[in-house]
């Protein structure tokens, strides 16, 4: 993941320094995952700028850890959607972690009654058919039994309906679908739940640190423009959750942006040529830019965050099941957490 800053240094050295990058020379082409270069021609022409800010890690290519302590040992996880990218990379991860998986999993009508080998666990499909009825007896089977969702936007709110009719925590972390309904369903019903558009923990820590700033200095950039350009796998049907909250925090701040206006890139040659995506993630990442303009144009910022692959989002996914799992046996309040709650508990692996 990288996050970059950018403020213009128009009375600046026109060799630009990195303040916070070790004090070497870097020139105002942004570097992304892996330290590549990449010509930041996305917006088009930029003006000169000093970076300020600069964290960059290359992508996480292995989720292998150490055996878990016994407290996870035994944990019962049912992650529905597993035959896909984000399912299988839950998977991987909760088997890491010493989670129990349980082999049932529900998906789409064409894939019922299929068994599928995942990460060498065979799991049993089933449709839309009959899952009230399945889901209760896998609960009678596996009393502490958590929900993990990565389905599809369009089964948001009747999987969450269905979580709370038969009363199973979960974890969502699927996309679109009613957000409004989905709060408002699980609110009303009572159930430990952990929701979130985001699960990567370092990506979450930044948007907390938007709330904070727009909480903190409203109408801070009134009068400036905004373009925000964000980029997914072709697969990925709805806007980027992460993209509207980070909007939401700029608009906090006093810039008019309307959601319509977000540069949505979906074909991997653009995603190669003009945003900088290596290849081997084409099928599995998640770049966002977002440029501020002052009214004059002599100052501009720029905050970038980009992830390659899944594991980020596979590992905050774990956490928060075993944030849930201890606050449901710490007899904790039961509502509906998100992953601040998580980060804010501590103690991630």
């Amino acid at each position: 993941m990288a996050l970059f800053l950018r403020v213009p240094a128009n009375t600046f050295q026109q060799d630009n320094v990195a303040l916070l990058s070790g004090g070497r020379r870097q020139n105002s082409t942004a570097l992304l995952s892996g330290g590549r270069r990449r010509s930041s021609a996305v917006f088009g022409r930029r003006r000169s700028a000093i970076r300020i800010l600069s964290m960059s890690t290359p992508p996480i290519q292995h989720l292998e850890k150490p055996s878990a302590g016994s407290q996870n040992l035994g944990l019962p996880i049912m992650v529905n959607g597993c035959t896909g990218k984000m399912g299988k990379a839950v998977i991987q991860a909760a088997v890491s972690a010493g989670l129990h998986l349980v082999p049932v999993s529900f998906s789409c009508a064409e894939e019922s009654g299929q068994t599928v080998e995942v990460c060498g666990k065979e799991i049993k499909l089933h449709g839309p058919s009959g899952r009230e009825n399945i889901l209760a007896s896998v609960v009678d089977e596996y009393p502490n039994l958590i929900v993990v969702d990565y389905t599809v936007p369009d089964a948001v709110n009747d999987n969450a309906e269905l979580y709370c009719k038969v009363g199973v925590p979960f974890v969502m972390g699927t996309t679109g679908g009613d957000r409004e309904r989905l709060y408002k369903t699980v609110k009303d019903s009572n159930v430990y739940a952990v929701i979130s558009p985001q699960m990567g923990k370092q990506v979450v820590a930044f948007l907390a640190a938007m709330e904070i700033m727009a909480e903190q200095f409203p109408g801070a950039f009134s009068g400036y423009s905004l373009q925000v350009m964000e980029s997914h796998q072709a697969s990925k049907l709805d806007t980027s959750g992460t993209a509207k909250a980070v909007i939401s925090c700029f608009q906090k701040l006093g810039v008019p942006f309307k959601l319509d206006q977000i540069q949505q890139i979906r074909d991997p040659k653009q995603q190669v040529e003009m945003v900088g995506v290596p290849e081997e993630y084409l099928n599995g990442h998640a770049f966002h830019m977002y440029h501020l303009t002052s009214p004059d144009q002599t100052v501009s910022f720029e905050f970038q965050h980009n992830v390659c692959g899944r594991s980020i989002y596979a590992e905050g996914t774990i956490d928060a099941t075993i944030f849930l799992a201890k606050k449901i046996q710490l007899g904790t309040e039961q509502r509906i957490y998100n992953m601040i709650d998580v980060l804010r508990e501590g103690n991630m692996r």
